[in-house]
């Protein structure tokens, strides 16, 4: 008999998705608390947003004429997208299409760099990797789980939005023209995962592209009333919001969006396949820690300082366009006291455009909530990382490590409501002083949820994630609770229910003064947790 030389093995499509399943347990089981909370958030956010709408305008007539009145607002169609339809679902669709897209895109971006590259950064993924696990089942379990949120999130907004309009075509454009939006910025996250070498910078290359999308929709609609800017068009928000819900559906944009999604994703799966575990396209630069770097707040400073100037634009940019919405604000609430009343639980009892001011100097500051407990957190990607035990086995200590970020985060802080002060008085074009201090008496109340952060980053790391869902709860009680016209004790659950209006209310000092130090003593307690825990 005639010997036959055995070839290479040829690994078969099936075989390189092995255990995909079974990861993808695994992530919904890592991910039963946030997953849930994003997507009962969007949901409910959209769904309810028609008894909000049915009560501030009671009658065709008053949308009619509010749908009229936005449409020909500049700074309004910029932020929230042009009024397609005066229904009841075509003004939830205006309200909140663009910003549900925008939050579905963040939140796929989270599930899938989480379970990718932030897998392989921390070491986890080579371990699973050594057993029957396929080279393309950790991306392919990242996207299904992203996918099967969207999914839900659409349920969520069509059977809600269906039930309160009785439009289930319209109801049914928007929860996909949502959920397809999700769709895409996963399929761009699982791309920068195989780009990038940390996760970090996977997330902020994603958020960079979403940020891109939203400003290309904003330019565009600032510039017509009917969403046919070329800038439109080349925004994949852009392409949401022209689907048109309850305004002759464009169904073929929500076809657009899932076969864009799955050339994304299909690219990434290509990319996944040349490389290594753990190894990217972009290397990261090695270098000699010399000058600056070689201490514990330049190495922060290095870390963070593309993510302060990113942050630091967005700022200025959104203070530039929230201060151009002041002029006309008088002019959206015309006529209707609803309106009127939810922005002053906003802003305050006083003026009309110094409570719309104080509204969004405080939404500046609980998105800067953000950029805090993300700062922080760095900290706790450094020690599971394994980069912290490098930098503390030298003459570097643990409180000298952590204080160099803590001074980027915090500080960062100030720089953050700095500039959208400023732009805020630049769009407003008056009262510079007392805008600015108005965004610089966020402050204590970001410092707070900074504060908490800390504390469970230094005392309970495993549980340092829930600072997420605090700062979220925060946000919806801010951004949802004067819609709902929520009791003021509930308002103070959020430190941002204790400051004053500003500006035009009067200075309340001894608030500022007790969340300052309820926020020392929060880190107080974190940096005392972290001194006497075992690193990693």
């Amino acid at each position: 008999m005639t010997a036959v030389a055995a070839g290479p093995r040829v690994r078969t499509e099936s075989s390189q998705l092995t255990g995909t399943a079974t990861l993808l347990r695994l992530a919904l089981r890592r991910d039963r608390v946030m997953m849930p909370v994003w997507v009962l958030v969007l949901g409910v956010m959209v769904s309810s947003g028609a008894g909000t709408i049915k009560s501030l305008y009671d009658t065709a007539q008053e949308r009619a004429s509010a749908a009229a009145s936005m449409a020909s607002n500049g700074s309004l169609r910029a932020l929230y997208g042009p009024v397609f339809d005066p229904s009841v679902g075509g003004l939830v669709a205006w309200r909140f299409g663009v910003f549900a897209a925008a939050l579905a895109g963040a939140m796929s971006l989270i599930i899938v760099v989480r379970h990718t590259r932030e897998e392989e950064e921390t070491g986890r993924q080579e371990m699973l990797s050594a057993a029957r696990i396929g080279r393309h089942a950790p991306l392919a379990a990242a996207l299904i789980a992203a996918l099967l949120a969207n999914a839900v999130v659409a349920l969520l907004v069509t059977g809600g939005l269906a039930s309160a309009t009785g439009d289930t075509a319209g109801s049914l454009a928007l929860g996909l023209a949502i959920a397809s939006s999700g769709a895409f910025f996963a399929g761009v996250a699982a791309v920068m995962a195989q780009l990038t070498e940390s996760a970090r910078l996977a997330k902020g290359l994603t958020a960079a592209v979403l940020g891109a999308a939203f400003a290309l929709r904003a330019a565009g609609d600032a510039g017509t009333q009917d969403a046919s800017s070329v800038l439109n068009w080349v925004s994949p928000l852009g392409w949401a919001e022209n689907v048109r819900p309850y305004a002759g559906e464009r169904w073929w944009l929500v076809g657009l969006l899932l076969v864009a999604s799955l050339a994304l994703m299909a690219g990434a799966r290509v990319l996944s396949g040349r490389r290594d575990v753990g190894m990217s396209f972009l290397a990261t630069r090695p270098g000699p820690a010399a000058g600056r770097i070689s201490t514990a707040y330049g190495l922060a400073w290095r870390l963070q300082r593309g993510s302060v100037l990113g942050w630091t634009l967005g700022f200025l940019a959104a203070g530039v366009l929230f201060g151009g919405m002041t002029g006309g604000v008088g002019d959206l609430v015309a006529g209707n006291e609803q309106t009127k009343e939810i922005f002053q639980r906003m802003g305050g009892q006083q003026g009309l455009s110094e409570a719309f001011l104080a509204a969004m100097v405080g939404m500046l500051g609980m998105v800067a909530a953000l950029y805090v407990v993300a700062s922080v957190l760095r900290l706790h990607g450094e020690e599971t990382s394994q980069r912290a035990e490098p930098v503390l086995a030298g003459a570097v200590g643990r409180l000298r490590w952590a204080a160099g970020h803590l001074v980027i985060a915090f500080g960062g802080a100030v720089l953050l409501m700095l500039a959208g002060g400023l732009g805020l008085a630049l769009g407003y074009g008056q009262d510079f002083g007392p805008v600015l201090g108005a965004a610089l008496v966020q402050l204590p109340a970001i410092w707070v949820l900074g504060g908490v952060t800390v504390l469970l980053y230094g005392a309970f790391p495993r549980a340092a994630a829930a600072s997420w869902g605090v700062v979220g709860v925060c946000l919806a009680l801010g951004w949802i609770g004067p819609a709902l016209n929520l009791p003021q004790t509930a308002m103070n659950l959020s430190p941002f229910g204790h400051l004053p209006k500003l500006p035009g209310a009067d200075m309340e000092w001894g608030a500022v003064g007790i969340l300052a130090g309820l926020a020392a003593v929060l880190v107080g307690g974190g940096l005392t947790g972290l001194r006497r825990r075992d690193v990693g």
